[in-house]
């Protein structure tokens, strides 16, 4: 990414505003930026530690757990520590290549994420409809390959639209409204034709977030159409409670990113500031609130956190 073809003033920069129209609340604001992203980090780093100390906790619903803390520490960590240095130092330029390797691995670790939380809802649909084949379908081994699938679908989804802005020329003074690089805020700082990079961006967002949806739904509904088969009430308490945790997680994780998704392309009469409040909720909320989801209602897990919470 070294070579870039800009306009006649060769800029070489972008300048981050952080969040426009509340330049005087920089400081104010990063006290909740920072919590929150040390917070969901030590949270996060938490659940990963103690997975991985904890043999009994080897098991495909903890290594995806695991994989998803460290999409939640990857997406924040893409973000937040140049969002503070922003609002603490003013410290907003950040060069063509910094501001385009930022968006790929911020982009595609979001996509990895939405992986992460389909494979959620086929563990928990394999769990309640095929119990005693769960051991034989979901086999520690299975999760990691699925993993690596996500993984190279982030990757080769995400590569074109930064191929795509790389070709375009960039103008003079190229100032981001945004504490990072967002594909739509950098490709408006273009002179050229952005009609590709536009479309593109739909697809992306209705590919990951429309399709993921569309499984993790289909996996639900063949859940729901299972328990209501069930006689107990009681055996249905038990397989809905199970996937409680599941729903809150993608409740925090979608809702947000669509969200912000949807006003930064269509949302024309929304304050700027709002923008960009939204989008960076997407960054600090679920990896805040994940590790809490699952530590308070997977008892396994939970023990285990107390275990060595009383140890420290």
């Amino acid at each position: 990414m070294a070579s870039f073809n800009l306009t006649p003033s060769d800029s070489s920069t972008f300048i981050l505003m952080g969040i426009p129209g509340l330049e005087a609340a920089h400081v104010w604001i990063s006290i909740p930026f920072s919590m929150f992203y040390f917070i969901g980090l030590l949270g996060n780093v938490t659940v990963l530690y103690v997975v991985g100390k904890e043999q009994s906790l080897h098991k495909p619903m903890y290594l995806l757990i695991c994989m998803l803390a460290l999409t939640d520490i990857s997406t924040s960590t893409f973000v937040v520590p140049k969002a503070l240095c922003i609002f603490w130092f003013n410290l907003k330029d950040i060069t063509v290549g910094g501001c385009l390797t930022q968006m790929y691995f911020l982009h595609a670790a979001s996509v990895m994420h939405s992986a992460v939380l389909v494979t959620m809802a086929f563990d928990r649909y394999v769990a309640i409809c095929n119990p005693l084949r769960y051991t034989t379908i979901l086999t520690n081994a299975r999760i990691a390959k699925l993993g690596l699938v996500g993984f190279i679908r982030a990757v080769l989804l995400i590569l074109p639209e930064t191929l795509l802005l790389r070709r375009l020329p960039f103008c003079a003074n190229c100032i981001i409204p945004n504490t990072h690089c967002e594909h739509v805020a950098v490709a408006k700082m273009s002179c050229g034709d952005i009609t590709a990079n536009r479309t593109y961006g739909l697809i992306i967002a209705f590919v990951v977030i429309g399709f993921d949806l569309m499984l993790i739904a289909l996996s639900y509904g063949l859940i729901i159409r299972a328990v209501l088969r069930i006689s107990s009430k009681k055996a249905h308490q038990k397989a809905l409670n199970t996937c409680t945790a599941h729903i809150c997680v993608i409740l925090t994780s979608y809702t947000p990113a669509l969200f912000s998704s949807l006003t930064q392309r269509f949302g024309q009469g929304i304050a700027p500031h709002i923008h960009i409040i939204l989008a960076n909720l997407y960054f600090l909320i679920p990896p805040l609130l994940n590790p809490i989801i699952y530590g308070v209602k997977t008892k396994e897990l939970r023990d285990k956190l107390a275990k060595y919470t009383c140890k420290m």
